[in-house]
């Protein structure tokens, strides 16, 4: 069977990045679906590097205490070195994303203690009742992160679905060594991101936006 392009699109364009969540936990059997769906995503040389971690439950929330305790600790480290900055045309998608959230939830700017919350609201995992960390062999370096985006897309893909809300986030693997201790994930893999996942609260003013995306003519240099 073939999937028609329209439903495909559809599929992508339903897609967000879900900030807020009820509490309801998704059945295992629903998890597993996902996960196997997205490990059929393409490998260099089929060595599917991806390694995940998925909590529920207490797990999640002790998951939930031990970022806040790092975070007030400011023990920031991430595996891999976070972007140097953004410019140009990078920098303003990232603004317009930032302040399309915080418009959303009345953050105004100049309010540092309003921004300081919500940027907390990463490590409370937004209320999700999962989180999957996904970690690749250190050896592959950026190839095997490379193909774990792949799998971090297919990931967000299946959820959605499965009517399953997802949010990658970068922002825990600035704290990598704690996720090591607290996972007894070893020092030759490294954490890439975590995906706080579950079933998105509709009313949530944090869910109430969506970004937008470059036109193709704006990402493609056409030769021929």
């Amino acid at each position: 069977m073939t999937m028609t392009f329209s439903a495909f699109d559809a599929l992508l364009a339903g897609r967000f990045s879900c900030r807020a969540f009820r509490a309801d936990p998704v059945p295992r059997a629903v998890i597993e679906r996902i996960l196997g769906a997205a490990c059929k995503v393409p490998s260099w040389c089929n060595a599917q590097p991806w390694q995940v971690v998925i909590t529920s439950g207490a797990e999640t929330d002790a998951l939930r205490g031990a970022l806040k305790d790092a975070v007030e600790a400011g023990s920031h480290a991430p595996d891999l070195p976070f972007p140097t900055g953004y410019s140009g045309v990078y920098q303003q998608r990232r603004r317009d994303c930032g302040w399309a959230l915080y418009d959303a939830v009345g953050v105004t700017r100049g309010d540092r203690a309003a921004l300081a919350r919500q940027s907390m609201r990463n490590f409370d995992l937004f209320d999700a009742p999962h989180c999957a960390i996904i970690s690749s062999p250190a050896e592959l370096g950026a190839y095997g992160a490379l193909d774990c985006g792949g799998f971090v897309t297919a990931f967000t893909l299946a959820a959605q679905a499965e009517g399953v809300a997802t949010i990658p986030q970068a922002a825990l693997a600035g704290f990598s060594p704690v996720l090591h201790r607290h996972f007894g994930i070893g020092d030759d893999r490294l954490i890439l991101c975590g995906i706080s996942f579950g079933y998105a609260d509709p009313d949530a003013p944090a869910n109430s936006f969506r970004t937008d995306r470059a036109p193709v003519d704006e990402i493609v240099d056409w030769r021929g």
